[in-house]
């Protein structure tokens, strides 16, 4: 093999693992990070402050919408590199419903597995969810609406702290099931809408599980935000110019 295809070769396998690394926008990990660095680790009480400053759409979900100015950047070119970005952030192939260059639009909606694990007294909850983010794009800007209704809830009854073990001390149920699958009793699938839950309900069973899954899912609007707009101003691997 030559030197030239060598080169290339390291070049392509270099690029796929970038992207590939970029296939999950934040690890769970990560995302909890970025989350306490911000808004600290009493989750009630950062979840109540937050809320102050928060209002529900028309539909009682949780929506936020920003506008990031690009100037001197064309319709065109900020449409080529949020289509770049977001095939190489969002693997499920389904994840972008909406792709029209005409309109100047794109819309994703992919699930963040296991935002928040949490052990209550009797049940262990694991909780996703599956973010809409719009992309509308005009002549030197775009705009980002980051929309989420309700939290996906895996609800391990038997993953509690008072719930029975088996012999070696571990609980039934493992709450990592896919969604819908039967096999296991002690596991049940819930949907738990963000507008019936703390902090915009005071009296809330599963207060702790939401205040956490709430700040999460604020600090998750925010990576996107923030991944949008590196995107826009650096490319999707840092050196997307026209000088090549």
């Amino acid at each position: 093999m030559t030197k030239k295809r060598t080169w290339m070769l390291a070049a392509i396998l270099t690029l796929c693992g970038i992207l590939t690394a970029q296939a999950q926008l934040l690890k769970p990990a990560d995302l909890e990070k970025y989350a306490k660095e911000r808004y600290g680790e009493k989750w009630l009480d950062a979840a109540q402050n937050l809320a102050k400053d928060l209002v529900l759409d028309a539909n009682e979900n949780l929506t936020y919408q920003q506008v990031i100015e690009a100037p001197g950047k064309t319709k065109e070119q900020l449409y080529v590199a949020l289509n770049y970005w977001a095939t190489s952030t969002f693997q499920d192939r389904n994840a972008i419903t909406l792709n029209d260059k005409e309109a100047g639009c794109i819309i994703i909606s992919s699930t963040f597995k296991n935002i928040v694990e949490h052990m209550g007294t009797l049940s262990k909850y694991s909780v996703s969810i599956t973010p809409v983010i719009r992309l509308d794009i005009k002549e030197g800007r775009v705009r980002i609406t980051y929309t989420v209704q309700s939290y996906d809830i895996l609800n391990d009854v038997s993953g509690g702290w008072l719930s029975p073990t088996d012999r070696d001390r571990r609980t039934y149920g493992d709450s990592k099931r896919k969604a819908d699958d039967a096999t296991n009793a002690n596991l049940y699938d819930e949907k738990w809408e963000i507008a019936r839950h703390y902090p915009f309900v005071e009296r809330d069973a599963q207060k702790r599980t939401c205040a956490k899954a709430f700040i999460m899912t604020h600090a998750y609007s925010n990576a996107v935000i923030d991944k949008v707009e590196e995107a826009l101003k650096n490319g999707v691997i840092g050196n997307d110019n026209d000088d090549w």
